[in-house]
């Protein structure tokens, strides 16, 4: 066996059959662990990198099952509102056993992150072989962050390359430049965030600048790999007129220096809310700030306008 498949990565999720995340159908891989916090993130359960438990109260029957098999005591219950109910201790770290989900009639309970190897990665990915043969489709990798592992999606990919398996990586570019000369080699091609294209505004935000960002996209334009800019598109966020005209134009100017595919427009959707419901998360966003049909058909006209393949993806 290679020292490859010894590594060990902490995922959250496999989704299967994916079509919105590189080219054909793919398998997409989510990695656990963020370390910038976006308010419409839609995998809250991606944003810590330790094992959490997923709660639905209006699932569990107050049977104390898991309160008894958890050996950290995570699980307990107590009166409120003249009712005994079920809560989570937050503050105590879950160490992925799955003894309580495992226990659980009622499905109220879910624990989220998972340690596998690259073999065992592997082996779900090829299950689907023929697919990504037949369509150009391939492995994607998202998160959570995923160039947090560099190491391990690097290891992964290596595997996917020797079955010409097309390999993809969904990244915000916020980890150092040279998680990203890691991965090049063996990455097809890069979904690449541009959430806020003014520096100081994306500081407010996330607490970071986008230099850095821009730099690692500007090194892989310049080092010839294929790149897909993302941007999501929140409202009263990074809608403005500045903000989505400053975008397009850097990409097109950085486009002529190397090989930048398209830009995706991703709006706004609210599929995520409920996770943090069950992670005892506060929803970040207050109101709801989606699109109307009417507004998302008046962008893709504006986007029409435009000397750059700009798509408007709808989920």
């Amino acid at each position: 066996m290679s020292d490859n498949k010894e590594l060990t990565g902490r995922i959250f999720n496999i989704q299967k059959y994916s079509i919105y995340d590189g080219d054909g159908i793919r398998t997409l891989v989510f990695f656990k662990g963020c370390n910038i916090r976006c308010p419409w993130c839609s995998n809250p359960e991606g944003l810590s990198s330790q094992f959490q438990v997923m709660f639905s109260n209006d699932k569990c029957i107050n049977c104390g099952a898991c309160i008894d098999v958890c050996p950290v005591g995570i699980h307990y219950r107590t009166q409120k509102n003249g009712e005994v109910k079920h809560f989570i201790n937050r503050e105590k770290e879950c160490i992925g056993c799955r003894k309580c989900q495992d226990i659980c009639t009622q499905g109220a309970l879910d624990i989220v992150g998972k340690d596998v190897t690259v073999s065992e990665l592997m082996e779900i990915i090829m299950q689907d072989y023929d697919f990504y043969i037949s369509s150009g489709g391939g492995v994607t990798i998202g998160g959570g962050e995923m160039s947090l592992q560099t190491d391990f999606a690097v290891a992964l990919f290596s595997e996917c390359k020797k079955m010409m398996i097309n390999t993809a990586v969904e990244t915000q570019g916020t980890t150092s430049l040279e998680n990203y000369q890691k991965l090049a080699p063996v990455t097809d091609t890069f979904l690449f965030d541009i959430k806020q294209i003014n520096s100081q505004h994306h500081k407010t935000m996330f607490g970071i600048g986008n230099e850095s960002i821009r730099r690692n996209l500007e090194w892989l334009v310049d080092s010839g790999v294929s790149v897909i800019i993302r941007m999501p598109l929140i409202r009263g966020y990074n809608d403005s007129w500045e903000a989505i005209t400053g975008t397009i134009d850097y990409v097109q100017k950085l486009s002529r220096r190397g090989n930048i595919r398209r830009i995706d427009i991703l709006p706004y959707h609210q599929l995520g809310r409920k996770k943090y419901e069950r992670l005892d998360l506060p929803y970040p966003i207050t109101g709801d700030p989606s699109y109307l049909p009417e507004e998302l058909e008046q962008l893709e006209k504006f986007f029409r306008t435009f000397d750059f393949d700009i798509r408007l993806v709808r989920h």
